[in-house]
């Protein structure tokens, strides 16, 4: 399993190395780090703003970038086979997807900052940015790093389920872990007063068809890497999840990978997920 982490020299990058290390065995971990020089990443930029001592101003920044991929290095357990360091005067965003791509890794890690969603859209924080963007998981970690023991994996339908179970059957943790397998069922407040016609009727389909979801989900985990629980509740998605979370270590949850204008109009509920978790979240894609 090969794993890239975006770091600078934040406490909650340094968290998400060790993270990291706490829940997975890697074959190899790759440190990215990209140094953002802001309006002056261009030399003809900072020629232009008669920018004094620009060059050392960038090896400066450079120079910081590479101490905190040698810190993050340290925080590392010893026996991963292979640590991989790329550090580059790019737009840090950019950078991690690009190199993400690049080694073909399996797995994107960052730290978050925990910004409100409108100061994200408006600040264009990375890790936004990485969860908007990204092709391959992405593991969004939220405060220090702990140990994972219990995991809430949150389950849309029988297909976002064959998803999760199969990143999870062949990315196994680093330790067992208890896992409660969880799907919400939409509340009828959720639903507008002249669609009501015929809800309660529907309701009651999905309630069965979501204990059919987390039973067949379960059998499928079961086994030595997996204890099994499982949950259906009524309510919004989001609020549930983050709620359950609570309780929890770690949440899993798919993504459906909309973009553009259907990603504005329907929403993401992986997304609304991390901003109400109080723990961190794997987004499977």
């Amino acid at each position: 399993m090969r794993i890239l982490v975006g770091v600078d020299w934040s406490d909650e990058a340094f968290a998400a190395v060790e993270q990291v290390g706490l829940l997975y065995q890697a074959n190899e971990v790759v440190l990215v780090h990209g140094v953002d020089l802001g309006m002056f990443q261009s030399p003809l930029v900072a020629g232009a703003a008669n920018l004094q001592g620009y060059d050392e101003f960038r090896q400066a920044m450079i120079d910081a970038g590479s101490k905190a991929i040698v810190r993050s290095r340290t925080l590392l357990p010893a026996e991963i086979p292979s640590i991989r360091t790329m550090c580059e005067v790019q737009h840090p965003a950019a950078f991690i997807l690009d190199s993400a791509a690049a080694v073909k890794a399996d797995l994107i890690a960052m730290g978050t900052h925990d910004h409100s969603r409108l100061a994200e859209v408006f600040a264009g924080s990375v890790s936004h940015r990485i969860l908007l963007h990204a092709t391959v998981p992405t593991l969004i970690v939220k405060g220090k790093a702990r140990p994972v023991a219990r995991v809430l994996m949150a389950v849309e339908g029988r297909g976002d389920a064959i998803r999760l179970c199969k990143w999870l059957t062949s990315h196994h943790f680093r330790n067992p872990v208890e896992v409660t397998v969880l799907s919400v069922v939409p509340s009828i407040h959720m639903v507008a007063p002249h669609l009501m016609v015929g809800f309660d009727a529907w309701a009651e389909e999905q309630q069965r068809h979501a204990e059919q979801v987390v039973q067949e989900t379960a059998k499928t985990l079961a086994g030595p890497h997996f204890t099994l629980s499982t949950m259906v509740r009524t309510g919004n998605p989001v609020t549930v999840v983050g709620e359950e979370g609570r309780n929890h270590d770690l949440i899993v949850a798919g993504s459906h990978g909309w973009k553009g204008l259907e990603r504005f109009l329907l929403g993401s509920v992986s997304h609304g997920i991390v901003h109400r978790a109080s723990c961190s979240v794997l987004v499977i894609r």
